[in-house]
């Protein structure tokens, strides 16, 4: 997460949906009074600006808009126009199966991975529901006219994005895991149809598809 009262934008970090990059890109045009929260070089070298920060949910790399309430001022936050990467649910499940099994942090989702093949996890109650829950929208609830910048339109998504920052963007390629591109050899009708149920709301809100864009 990044937050830029210079700039005017927040950007907020969904898991796997390549926010990394998208982090690192920002980083390195951060202005000195960027907030920058999260494991990128720049955000290590910051992290002691926080320190003693109270706020009302947990501070990290994937923080939501409410959760970082109180790091500034409110009327500061509310001025801030959120930004964020989403990207195809049937796309980011297997990502995210995939990077979570070459994990060693003690987790239950990498537990669940590493004991679990791909059509198990898509059906794991508590997988299942981590992504119902957290609809892309729920990461910037609150936020004032949020940009949503689709992974597979980069090319068209992120120019409200730039036009607000008034300079390009190139986003490196990070955290590539070992995984056939296309993703709907990982699927059979059964988990393609649970996932377009648990995510509903990304689909419709972003016009996604299963078929869609490789």
């Amino acid at each position: 997460m990044i937050l830029s009262p210079g700039r005017g934008y927040v950007f907020v970090h969904a898991p796997k949906t390549g926010g990394t990059a998208m982090a690192l890109a920002l980083e390195a045009r951060a202005r000195a009074d960027d907030i920058l929260i999260g494991d990128t070089p720049k955000a290590l070298r910051r992290r002691g600006r926080l320190k003693g920060a109270r706020t009302a949910g947990r501070l990290w790399k994937h923080s939501t808009l409410r959760d970082v309430r109180g790091l500034v001022p409110d009327d500061v936050l509310a001025a801030l126009r959120p930004v964020m990467l989403v990207r195809n649910p049937w796309d980011r499940m297997v990502s995210y199966y995939h990077w979570l099994r070459v994990q060693t942090f003690d987790h239950p989702a990498v537990e669940t991975a590493r004991a679990l093949d791909f059509s198990a996890f898509v059906r794991d109650p508590q997988i299942s529901e981590s992504f119902r829950r957290a609809p892309y929208a729920s990461y910037v609830a609150g936020g004032r006219d949020p940009i949503f910048i689709r992974l597979e339109r980069l090319d068209t998504d992120l120019a409200p994005f730039t036009a607000l920052l008034g300079f390009d963007l190139t986003l490196p390629v990070v955290n590539t895991s070992a995984r056939a591109r296309d993703w709907r050899g990982y699927y059979d009708a059964e988990t393609r149809d649970h996932l377009a149920e648990i995510c509903a709301d990304d689909i419709s809100a972003f016009s996604y598809r299963f078929d869609g864009d490789l």
